[in-house]
């Protein structure tokens, strides 16, 4: 493969080693997540759509809580669907209460954004209703994508998205919280590390202040198992519980380490795309408040992929003056 300047062959893009993003979990964490609404989700569901649920449907994707396609039937016999978010898993609600809050406040927020994004519908909250936190949203046509025919084309359409996210109108202040890198339990590197020092001075750098680098809406989620696609063409941006107000670079990293099941001069060429779209310069430091922001969950492995999100690290802390 290339080193991510040029075009990628697509005769030469590999297949991801991964399972596709979503039910991913262990056994328990799937149930839960696939697990039918319960009866009281899905009367709140009911009581907001006007008619009766006739199926569910689990989709990928949702690791942090449950989430449903619902069809239901009116009186009249026309049918309608929607997507069910159920907050479901307990440690979750313990550790962040306010997700539901979140997720539906920034709806409202990116409605304004150039890209076609879920509408709210209802939600609740502390889940007084349907027993979790819960939110209720419209449908978006189009499906997750992660095995693109044409790499090039993908790629270059998943890097135009974010410009535009990113040049969404300012929220009053207050309503979309401010960037912050993920809290870690240990931030010491992971047992399996062969290149210890470069994790301790990346988390030196994560630890520092953010660069200086202009603010925007940032989805803090984006990656190919957020974004639906319809006839090649990008239909619409899913999963807004996380969204800040931050550099933009953060995005761009996220979705980096996401493409490297694809190999890392995927996620470069993804790199050089965002940076002609979007007329900026990529920072490494998001290389790195990506990964170390990953420590607690890459402690039990991340398969192969490990050393390459290994590699990722220890060159962008050689890029910010440390030693790889």
């Amino acid at each position: 493969m290339n080193a991510g300047n040029g075009p990628i062959d697509d005769g030469v893009w590999s297949q991801p080693r991964s399972p596709a993003h979503g039910f991913c979990d262990d056994e328990r964490t799937r149930r839960l997540l696939r697990t039918r609404p319960s009866r009281r989700a899905l009367q709140w569901a009911e009581s907001h759509l006007g008619g009766r649920v006739t199926s569910t449907r689990a989709l990928r994707g949702g690791m942090s809580s449950a989430v449903h396609l619902v069809t239901v039937e009116h009186p009249n016999g026309q049918r309608r669907q929607a997507v069910l978010r159920c907050y479901v898993r307990p440690e979750l609600n313990i550790e962040e209460p306010d997700l539901a809050v979140r997720e539906a406040a920034a709806l409202q927020v990116v409605e304004q954004v150039e890209v076609p994004t879920p509408r709210l519908l209802a939600v609740d909250p502390a889940g007084d209703d349907v027993g979790v936190p819960a939110l209720l949203m419209t449908r978006l046509a189009g499906r997750v994508d992660w095995w693109p025919t044409d790499g090039e084309r993908w790629l270059r359409r998943l890097a135009e998205v974010l410009p535009r996210i990113h040049a969404a109108p300012a929220a009053p202040q207050g309503v979309i919280r401010p960037y912050a890198p993920y809290p870690q339990t240990s931030y010491d590197p992971p047992p399996w590390a062969l290149y210890p020092k470069a994790w301790e001075q990346a988390v030196d750098i994560a630890d520092a202040p953010t660069p200086d680098i202009p603010a925007g809406l940032v989805q803090r989620d984006f990656h190919p198992g957020n974004v639906l696609w319809k006839r090649g063409a990008v239909s619409g941006v899913v999963d807004w519980q996380a969204t800040s107000i931050g550099p933009p670079p953060v995005d761009v990293g996220h979705c980096r380490v996401n493409l490297l099941s694809f190999g890392r001069p995927v996620a470069d060429r993804f790199t050089r795309l965002w940076e002609q779209a979007s007329g900026m310069t990529y920072h490494p430091w998001a290389d790195v408040v990506t990964v170390v922001g990953l420590l607690d969950d890459l402690r039990s492995g991340w398969g192969s992929e490990r050393y390459q999100l290994e590699e990722l690290l220890a060159d962008s802390v050689a890029q910010l003056g440390g030693s790889s």
